[in-house]
């Protein structure tokens, strides 16, 4: 298991954006600390990561608006590394969409192929186009104004790709907008990314959207990168305590390492993984709430741990117990329980039983780990 604080190789084989030991040091603040990042064609990226974990200062040393104090960018090959934002090859949507509001809907998506001295039949057969494609188009003839946020946010994507850019820029495109808006939106850009195959890169805080729309995610912690992966990995493969805890739910147990495959937790012990850790090593075990199972039958398991059931917190699709295990000193852990399971066994609060806590959803990370 990767120390928490020490950041894995994230370089892998050579990709479309190629961003080799970028550092950004505002005086004496390294806001990003030796970063190095392939990013393949047609892929869709995520930088996902807490306020100030410097995600948004990466995508902007990406586009140019904040050149790195030191490391190089390529994109196909080409060092973009200083070049303006002007020269390199991408679209970009902020939060804050940044449409013209004196310029109609059709005005805005033509802006960047006026620049570039498209023809008007061009520029109107590509409106048209991209209009069609965010599915508004009727409303090229209105002011952003006139349009929803999520219809801002729509006409500012369309905009983004006027010009046909190798490279998508997106900076928590959706954070403006409620959530109903939000969950319809994502899968809109994913679908429209994938029918483009446009590369795309996203800023985000929001777990869900990293964890919905990206073929790879990013983990940003305090200006380093603590762990790249597809979202399956991230969550199911935290490579770091931080991205376990900032990632969904997670408990964290203190232990000490037994024997070699081998944890206590108080008087009980578990197999788990402890490859990375010796005997008498105080860690930290780790489990995800989905994991903990009640045990239904009487057969025996390894790994099993008696509970007393404290509190249990209706969620609609399921209960969020909270339980105590004396063997354990009085701990407290969450455990989600399914409407049916709960039905079937009629559990309670203040009931006691017992739980499974499977050894290959069991993760162990070193003691006294640090988030955020």
């Amino acid at each position: 298991m990767a120390d928490a604080h020490q950041a894995p190789d994230t370089q892998v084989a050579d990709g479309y954006l190629q961003i080799k030991g970028i550092t950004k040091k505002f005086g004496d603040f390294v806001a990003l600390d030796n970063i190095s990042l392939d990013v393949h064609e047609g892929e869709f990226i995520c930088f996902l990561g807490p306020s100030g974990c410097g995600k948004t200062t990466f995508l902007r040393a990406i586009a140019g608006l904040d050149i790195q104090t030191h490391g190089m960018i390529l994109q196909s090959g080409r060092d973009i590394s200083t070049l303006p934002p002007s020269e390199r090859d991408f679209g970009i949507v902020f939060q804050s969409y940044a449409l013209f509001p004196n310029l109609k809907v059709s005005r805005n998506i033509a802006f960047g192929l006026e620049n570039r001295g498209a023809s008007k039949s061009e520029i109107n057969a590509r409106v048209n186009e991209l209009l069609d494609l965010v599915g508004l188009s009727d409303q090229g003839d209105k002011y952003p104004a006139q349009l929803s946020g999520g219809q801002q946010q729509r006409i500012a994507l369309a905009r983004a790709i006027a010009t046909k850019p190798g490279l998508l820029l997106l900076d928590e495109p959706l954070s403006a907008l409620d959530a109903k808006v939000r969950v319809h939106l994502r899968h809109e850009i994913k679908e429209l990314q994938a029918t483009l195959g446009i590369t795309t890169i996203m800023v985000t805080h929001d777990q869900e959207e990293a964890l919905t729309m990206a073929d790879r995610i990013v983990v940003m912690n305090h200006g380093i990168i603590d762990q790249v992966g597809t979202p399956v990995e991230i969550y199911t493969e935290p490579a770091t305590a931080f991205v376990a805890d900032f990632i969904g739910k997670m408990n964290f147990l203190p232990g000490q390492v037994a024997k070699s495959g081998t944890v206590t937790l108080g008087d009980i012990s578990l197999v788990a993984d402890t490859r990375n850790f010796g005997p008498g090593d105080e860690i930290t075990v780790s489990i995800r709430p989905e994991n903990i199972i009640v045990l239904e039958d009487a057969d025996s398991h390894e790994n099993t741990v008696p509970v007393l059931v404290k509190e249990m917190e209706f969620l609609g699709s399921f209960y969020r117990a909270t339980l105590v295990s004396p063997k354990m000193g009085n701990i407290e852990f969450g455990a989600d329980f399914s409407i049916n399971m709960t039905r079937r066994t009629d559990i309670k609060v203040g009931d006691k039983t017992t739980v499974l806590m499977p050894s290959d959803r069991l993760l162990v990370y070193p003691k006294g780990v640090k988030f955020g």
